[in-house]
């Protein structure tokens, strides 16, 4: 009966190590800062581990630069009130979120007000109050 128990508990170790250490942290953005761009969707990846949202925000030269942004889960953001149609390409929407530390047009998504004015967030928890407006890094 032991031995069973044994490698019971082995073999969850086994399987469960490779997904705790696929994980990732959030350390490369910076959580202190949230930086609030007007933009347009490209394309929404609500595909699992992290939905992506691609957005173009328009810049100072009269351009747009493609930022990526990282939002929870599938799971997460359809009990948040997202589904896979909520964002489609094309949608002018306000972004919130936290910009990577190292400056490249990358975030990990705060809140999103989109075109039927509803503001929804990440995935996890309630939706924070909106933040204050704070002009993106200028991207090289």
């Amino acid at each position: 009966m032991r031995m069973r128990y044994s490698c019971g508990i082995a073999a969850a170790l086994c399987i469960s190590g490779p997904v705790v250490l696929a994980h990732h942290s959030f350390a490369m953005f910076d959580l202190a800062k949230v930086v609030t761009v007007e933009a347009v969707v490209k394309e929404v990846q609500y595909t699992n581990p992290h939905v992506w949202i691609q957005i173009m925000v328009p810049d100072d030269k009269g351009g747009e630069t493609e930022w990526s942004i990282e939002s929870g889960a599938p799971g997460m953001m359809t009990r948040a009130g997202w589904k896979s149609s909520t964002l489609k390409p094309g949608d002018k929407v306000t972004l919130a979120m936290h910009p990577l530390t190292s400056g490249k047009p990358s975030g990990s998504l705060v809140s999103v007000t989109i075109p039927d004015g509803r503001v929804l967030g990440p995935g996890a928890g309630q939706v924070p109050p909106p933040p204050t407006t704070e002009p993106p890094p200028a991207t090289r």
